[in-house]
């Protein structure tokens, strides 16, 4: 089939891609919500206040790059909902280039990121099109906050943090699972460097007295996103949830998966993994409150002669993973990416317009910016 609706949102049924959909109705952008289950898409939709004024489709399609790229022809970008990326992603970035459609993801595993580039990066900028996984809260809002870091000239080094409150969706667990069978790398003088996967910090946490737990969380993607960028020698990261009990679980957790699962065989590993995760978080969780689900992007850059910190304060992660997802198709359609091939959504969109944004929805504060140089 082809369409003439310009978005193609992918895992409509979850979470997140339900998130999507009431944004890009925000936006007024027509869309198909496609899945592989029909009904449970528009079981989804029709509770989402005022769908029925935005036009939309609902479409039941094959997870394989055949049926895909069919569903795909005609629109002009795909938001990819449907994780773990690493394995589920690659049929969609195949059938997205096929297409001739930018493609977008929410991803969390820095695997995923570095294999896409690898095997995808070119291809997609030789069409000029935007291959940009990772456009989500996790990782989006704390690189706006190293970004107005790095307006300050002379700084060469990210220390990055963001905390939320809250737990993770049942998708997003599976793909936290699948992350601790990979390496996770942090960059060090422009160099990929291994994390050691036991590693845990006790953090300081900006706005409160006590210090909070928190993980290299599968390396984040921050230093994929800054490898080749020549303000940046260095970048670290390190993340989790605000509620020290569940991390310490983490922890253990992680602790398990290197003694136990890694000893398995490789084809025993991820359905090992996939129960585990399953036992931790095996529903829905409600939707997100404003007054308790709240997050915190924190980044100290550094250089020999200089600081800046950079601290934003929101709330509703998983809206504003939604909301960067809706606004990164409106930019799309109306204009070319300001990169293309493999980009983050700063490097394609610009920080300060995403970080406008967040704040023109409600969902972030203004900055709070101390500066030393």
């Amino acid at each position: 089939m082809s369409n003439s609706k310009p978005v193609v949102v992918y895992g409509a049924s979850g979470y997140t891609g339900r998130l999507v959909c009431e944004y890009l109705r925000e936006y007024n952008i027509p869309f198909i919500a496609a899945g592989r289950d029909k009904a449970r898409i528009q079981e989804v939709l029709d509770k989402v206040p005022g769908i029925d004024t935005v036009d939309h489709e609902v479409v039941e399609v094959e997870h394989a790059v055949g049926p895909l790229t069919e569903l795909f022809r005609g629109a002009k970008v795909v938001s990819n909902m449907v994780g773990p990326f690493i394995k589920y992603g690659p049929e969609v970035v195949e059938a997205a280039l096929a297409a001739d459609c930018h493609y977008l993801d929410t991803t969390g595993e820095q695997d995923w990121a570095l294999d896409a580039q690898a095997r995808w990066g070119d291809a997609y900028a030789e069409k000029g099109l935007l291959l940009s996984p990772g456009v989500a809260q996790m990782y989006t809002t704390g690189e706006i906050a190293a970004n107005i870091c790095l307006e300050t000239p002379g700084l060469d080094t990210l220390d990055v943090l963001v905390l939320w409150k809250g737990f993770p969706t049942y998708a997003s667990t599976q793909t936290i699972f699948t992350i601790l069978k990979a390496d996770w790398h942090y960059l060090e003088e422009n160099q990929y460097r291994r994390w050691d996967p036991l590693t845990a910090a006790d953090v300081a946490v900006p706005g409160q007295h006590e210090t909070a737990l928190a993980l290299p969380w599968g390396g984040t993607l921050h230093p994929v996103w800054f490898k080749n960028d020549p303000r940046v020698a260095t970048c670290k990261a390190l993340g989790g949830v605000m509620d020290r009990g569940v991390m310490q679980g983490v922890v253990e957790t992680v602790k398990m998966v290197e003694s136990q699962i890694k000893t398995l065989p490789a084809e025993e590993q991820d359905a090992a993994l996939a129960e585990v995760a399953a036992s931790v978080q095996a529903g829905m969780p409600p939707r997100e409150n404003p007054r308790v689900n709240t997050s915190i992007d924190s980044v100290h850059a550094s250089g020999p002669l200089g600081r800046a910190h950079c601290v934003i304060h929101g709330h509703s992660n998983y809206k504003q993973t939604g909301l960067l997802q809706a606004y990164a198709a409106h930019s799309l359609l109306q204009q070319p990416p300001r990169r293309v091939g493999l980009a983050s959504a700063c490097q394609a969109f610009g920080h300060r317009e995403l970080l406008g944004q967040l704040k023109a929805f409600g969902l972030v504060l203004d900055p709070v910016l101390t500066v030393h140089s």
